[in-house]
């Protein structure tokens, strides 16, 4: 009998690999938005920034570390879309610019540095407003939504119409602001692995300012809940160089720094 046994293990080892190489092969998903009706979930996110401009033969660096924590509630769920329903909760923010740090934190007004008045009144309008946001099955605004864009989701991006498996990519578009000045970006996605807890991705994107006086680039990696089709974690960086115009001068600048995000 052991004899029997010991002839048999080894082809039984390989149709055991067999069989693993072609779940493997054949493993995929296709990707829909459809949050969990009614729960609500905390979104982290954390920017850290170096903005660097030459004035007048000078170079001039600034830091800005910013975290805002987001909760969100999926209000209605179909399988042509999804009404989401969010605000922003806290942001804490950190300046250092000319040999000066300036703080503020939305739960500690009053430690907010004095220099920071103007800018905080406009971030503490937005603080605690429900905003209702409404998505098709593959990540898109639509309807009213267009409006609010920029108090869209963080953890929504659009998803691919097809199937796909370790190895696809998907390509898409989007707007941005910065310094005044409106760019596109277009974003690689490259599936890295699949299982039943994530799908794994690279990120990788390319500036595309309306102007030849925006460039740059974006790298990274996230995660995707099979599920959901919502974003679980992401890490990304962004180098984009642009010049704009203040009293007649042209000032070249460039902001370098990694922006993390994370829902619980």
């Amino acid at each position: 009998m052991k004899k029997t046994i010991s002839k048999f293990a080894p082809a039984m080892l390989v149709l055991v690999a067999l069989a693993t190489l072609s779940f493997m092969a054949k493993d995929g998903i296709t990707l829909r938005l459809k949050p969990q009706q009614g729960k609500t979930q905390t979104v982290i996110t954390k920017a850290n920034m170096m903005t660097m401009m030459e004035v007048q033969g000078q170079t001039m660096n600034m830091t800005q570390n910013m975290e805002t924590r987001q909760t969100f509630t999926a209000k209605e769920v179909t399988d042509s879309k999804s009404v989401i329903e969010t605000q922003i909760e806290a942001i804490k923010m950190t300046i250092s610019q000319m040999g000066m740090k300036l703080e503020y934190d939305s739960e500690h007004p009053e430690k907010t540095s004095p220099m920071l008045a103007g800018q905080t009144k406009e971030i503490e309008g937005k603080l605690h407003k429900p905003t209702s946001i409404t998505y098709d099955a593959l990540g898109k605004l639509v309807g009213d939504s267009l409006d609010h864009s920029v108090d869209q989701l963080g953890v929504v991006i659009e998803l691919p119409e097809n199937g796909i498996s370790v190895g696809s990519t998907w390509i898409n578009t989007t707007m941005q602001e910065n310094n005044g000045i409106e760019f596109g970006a277009e974003i690689t996605y490259t599936v890295t692995a699949i299982s039943k807890k994530s799908v794994d991705v690279t990120v990788s994107g390319v500036v595309k300012g309306k102007t030849e006086d925006v460039s740059g680039t974006y790298t990274g990696t996230a995660s995707l809940n099979p599920q959901t089709g919502m974003l679980i974690s992401s890490s990304i960086k962004q180098n984009l160089s642009m010049t704009i115009s203040e009293q007649g001068m042209s000032i070249p600048i460039t902001v370098v720094g990694t922006t993390t995000v994370e829902v619980k």
